[in-house]
């Protein structure tokens, strides 16, 4: 027992070596020998914990994935006073890891994510994360539709997909300079604000009017 539980602890020990390095120059040049150095390991450790770099680049992914879920996970966690869309802009503004406590881990998420684009492993990951991630906004936002003036026309599925998309590419927009973190988070706010609102009749013309 006692060296299985060594065991794991050596692969999440490589496992912050590998997203240290990513937030310090990405994965593209990281190799077995970078890590095993970083964690103050040898090489030998390093494969005996991971047959192959690609599966050790999936266990870091899934570590540091594992750390933001506890955190959105948490957020999901509604107290009876709490509404579902709160829940939901909380986790949101998570995920999106606009806070400058989250900053190395928005460089590490966006280079696994640049990664993934040429790893299909990775890309396996990555999907499972996001797929999870809007099941729970579908169900807030379904939950947080009912009884408004939006609950027909509102489709919770469709507007998960886009909540996602829009927290995960604020990440992008703030680590490279676009928009400060105040702005990213204004435009979070406003789009979840709007989600609520019925949206406005078109104006009839004129003629129409005159008819």
């Amino acid at each position: 027992m006692p060296r299985q539980v060594d065991h794991a602890s050596r692969r999440r020990l490589i496992a912050e070596a590998v997203c240290h390095l990513a937030d310090e120059r990405g994965l593209e040049g990281v190799t077995l020998r970078d890590v095993a150095a970083r964690a103050q390991v040898s090489v030998g450790a390093v494969q005996r914990c991971f047959r192959t770099k690609e599966e050790m680049l999936v266990f870091a992914l899934g570590h540091i994935s594992e750390r933001i879920s506890e955190r959105v996970r948490a957020r999901l966690v509604r107290s009876p006073a709490q509404s579902a869309a709160t829940a939901l802009g909380h986790a949101a503004a998570e995920i999106s890891l606009l806070r400058e406590a989250h900053r190395a881990e928005a460089r590490v998420w966006l280079a696994f994510a640049a990664q993934a684009a040429v790893s299909k492993a990775l890309a396996k990951t990555l999907k499972a994360n996001y797929a999870a991630v809007q099941e729970a906004f579908t169900r807030l936002i379904s939950e947080a539709g009912e009884g408004t003036d939006r609950a027909v026309s509102l489709d919770p599925q469709r507007e998960a997909r886009t909540v996602l998309a829009l927290a995960d590419g604020l990440t992008t927009h703030v680590l490279i300079g676009h928009l400060t973190p105040r702005e990213a988070h204004d435009v979070l706010h406003a789009h979840l604000a709007g989600l609520w609102e019925q949206p406005a009749q078109p104006s009839h013309s004129r003629e129409d009017r005159a008819g």
